[in-house]
């Protein structure tokens, strides 16, 4: 979810959710690597049921890592997808359930922020192209050094979108992923798996959450199942909460800062692009025997303990004196829609609010007021109390003056370090795996702190001096000199007089005395909370509702708010997968797409061609870096889109047709129920895939051991031993239970 800093925000507050995962590593023996044993109890001295994979997750950093070489090929870009499931597997130990979701076709509130972000990636990708190919020149014109260019083909990461070749062959391999584990892996024996793949519309979290609400509402679900979900998202902890498993856990990657990232363009470590000489690399080993490798160290997994959270969020949310008994599990709710003002995948936060400046604890002390004064809570089932939310809207509104004043004053004081400190004081990465070295001297080492601050400090006030000072203490550094960025001009300036007229001039141009419009905005924010809520508690409410715009409202124009929202649209429908990405990818990603759909993208007679720009602004919205900015894209129109689509339907083949269908959101009820005695309790119907995994049909173009083996390229996994009794066994099971692409009901 979009919420930056909060993860940050939450661990630091409540460090004690934090926990290190413990990793059983294979061994080697006589140059054979003996696997690890995953049916053997977990050494984190906790024993889950059901794992959860958002696979997306999983997908991207395989596909397209930042702190390592990328895959060579398709191949290399599944056999990572493989090794990382097999880690994760080996750290969780799940004795149920294994379930695998990756996103299909998402809600429209989605799909704006996927437009967003593959538009972002095609002009991020043009333009390091093109840096790269300036930067080449000026290096060899002034007599640097460069590897020869390598003619290589970019991977373009937006073809991990639902209707993508890619897409369908992850899904063929994954199939077979599983049936070789549950053929061949111990630790996989009793486990049921599920595989929700991209042909199935939602989230993939969403799919997750659906599984877990249809689970609970059984009457034989287990309350003890203990829960971990996969997946590095802020809004995973959300939802987690918004289950009210007791036993739910996330794993995820620990987050380290800093990490170093090679040259673009002449592969070396220690500089940026933007810094290279075009010197010659220094020789790596005594036979330059290292010269294609790159220093990686692999990233090691934390648990976030949802039950430690929920015990932290009960001292903080408890109230007394209250007119009715305390409900901790309602205001566990209340506190996760607080949430979705500070920022979520489909409403931008409101102006006033801001994590890293206590946001949720000023919504958490106005919230126990209105609580008090009201007698109720805010939510309840996934509705929404409008009239307490615009209690706590007027509150907010009444200080938004204040806000913005002290957050530029808190900006123009706070200046980070130039210097890090050593020893004890360092910082660490959450949950202090690296232990620091202990001090010796403590009052040395505060002393060389003060010294380093106070010559920090005179720096700074050196080097602010102006250029044409006759006074030789101080030489102002040049512009390329400088450590940071120019702030980027804010013409909206929130902490002025006048700054709502300014605000809705420049960013909706329109007049502050519009309040028809004002209006219009606050009821689609309204709408969206109320959208957010019941796609977190039930599912999704409108397939076709979105936020119509870039900005949101401030807090002080929540004013009768009761009355504008009333219901969503019933019977509404996901896209197709072909149209999807129709709306979500910009023209450069066009070849993933049937050619005369492509051609409405680039084509000047296209009726929809102003979907597709070319370039667009990016609105930094005051804050510094173009990734934090709002990209000012148009919005898909719905009708105009299908009315165009229209006119090449006919031109698909029909294995385009059938990846533009997709599969209906669930099984219908012709599916065959399975008793819940048989699969640890759960309960729902399927139907059988048309295309099973079965020993005689292997699916084509899908990674096997036996192929990558052949490769020369090092063994793909370690052999286990094969049991044709074992794996006919659960090749059954399989067909019953896992290549249904299957979602229960």
């Amino acid at each position: 979810m979009g919420v930056p800093a909060f993860f940050r925000w939450l661990s630091r507050k409540y460090s004690s959710i934090i926990v290190h995962c413990v990793e059983e590593r294979s061994k080697e023996c006589n140059g054979v690597r003996i696997p690890v044993d995953t049916s053997k109890p977990n050494p984190n001295e906790v024993e889950f049921d059901n794992l959860y994979l958002d696979m997306n997750g999983i997908i991207h950093p395989c596909t397209h890592p930042e702190d390592k070489p990328a895959p060579k090929n398709e191949d290399e870009m599944m056999v990572a997808i493989f090794e990382y499931i097999d880690r994760l597997f080996n750290i969780v130990r799940p004795r149920r359930v294994l379930y695998m979701a990756i996103d299909g076709v998402a809600p429209r509130a989605k799909m704006n922020q996927q437009r967003s972000r593959r538009f972002r990636a095609s002009k991020e990708g043009a333009e390091l192209t093109e840096e790269k190919q300036r930067m080449r020149e000026e290096i060899i014109q002034r007599g640097g050094y460069l590897p020869p260019e390598e003619i290589k083909e970019r991977f373009d990461s937006n073809c991990i979108t639902p209707g993508t070749e890619f897409m369908d062959n992850l899904a063929h391999c994954l199939r077979y992923y599983v049936a070789d584990r549950l053929s061949n892996d111990p630790g996989w024996r009793n486990i049921t798996v599920f595989l929700s793949d991209a042909s199935v519309p939602g989230e993939g979290e969403h799919k997750i959450m659906d599984f877990i609400r249809r689970q609970r509402a059984q009457p034989n679900h287990d309350p003890n199942t203990h829960h971990c979900l996969c997946g590095a998202d802020a809004d995973l902890i959300m939802l987690g909460l918004a289950t009210h498993e007791p036993n739910f856990t996330i794993i995820r990657e620990e987050f380290k800062p800093n990490k170093p990232r090679p040259c673009a363009l002449c592969g070396q470590m220690g500089h940026e692009i933007k810094d290279c000489q075009g010197t010659a690399r220094e020789k790596q080993g005594e036979h330059d025997q290292f010269a294609d490798t790159m220093p990686v160290a692999e990233q090691e997994f934390i648990f976030i303990r949802l039950c430690v959270l929920r015990e932290y969020l009960e001292r903080e949310l408890t109230m007394a004196s209250l007119p009715f008994p305390f409900d901790f599990e309602r205001s566990v709710d209340d506190w996760v829609f607080m949430c979705f003002f500070v920022g979520n995948d489909f409403l931008p936060h409101l102006p006033s609010l801001e994590i890293r400046e206590g946001a949720i604890d000023r919504l958490v002390g106005i919230y126990k007021d209105v609580v008090h004064k009201t007698g109720g809570y805010l939510t309840q089932n996934g509705f929404v109390n409008l009239e307490r939310v615009e209690m706590i809207m007027h509150a907010v509104g009444v200080a938004e003056d204040n806000i913005f004043k002290k957050r530029k004053e808190d900006d123009v004081k706070h200046q980070a370090p130039a210097y890090l400190t050593t020893g004890q004081f360092a910082p660490q990465a959450l949950g202090g795996r690296d232990r620091p070295q202990p001090v010796h001297n403590a009052r040395h080492q505060a002393f060389d702190m003060r010294m380093q601050s106070r010559d920090h400090n005179n720096r700074v006030s050196l080097d602010s001096w102006p250029s044409d000072s006759s006074d030789s203490r101080g030489v102002k550094r040049k512009a390329e000199d400088s450590d940071s960025e120019p702030e980027p001009e804010d013409n909206v300036r929130l902490w002025e007089e006048g700054w709502k007229q300014r605000y809705y001039k420049t960013k909706f141009d329109v007049d502050v005395t519009d309040e028809d419009f004002k209006r219009k905005v606050v009821k689609s924010y309204v709408e969206g909370l109320c959208w957010v809520l019941r796609y977190y508690y039930q599912g999704c409410a409108s397939w076709k509702w979105y936020f119509p715009f870039h900005y949101a409202p401030f807090a002080s124009d929540f004013k009768d708010i009761v009355g504008m929202f009333s219901e969503f649209e019933k019977g509404t429908k996901p896209f197709k997968p072909l149209e999807q990405l129709m709306g979500v990818f910009p023209a450069a990603s066009g070849n993933f797409l049937p050619t005369t759909w492509r051609n409405l993208m680039t084509s000047p007679d296209s009726s929809i061609i102003d979907f597709y720009p070319d370039d667009f602004a990016i609105d930094l919205n005051g804050k510094k870096y173009a990734w934090q900015g709002v990209a000012l894209l148009p919005f898909v129109d719905e009708r105009r889109l299908r009315a165009a689509l229209d006119d090449v339907y006919p031109d698909l083949t029909s294995e385009e047709g059938v990846c533009s269908v997709g599969s209906p959101p669930r099984l219908s009820p012709q599916g065959t129920e399975f008793p819940a005695e048989l699969c640890h309790g759960i309960q729902g119907t399927l139907n059988l895939d048309d295309d099973p995994i079965l020993p005689d049909k292997i699916p084509s173009k899908v990674l096997k051991p036996s192929d990558w083996e052949r490769s020369g390229q090092g063994p793909w996994r370690p052999q286990l031993g094969f049991n044709p009794n074992r794996q006919q066994a659960h090749l059954n099971q399989i067909t019953s239970l896992f290549s249904c692409k299957n979602s229960t009901k």
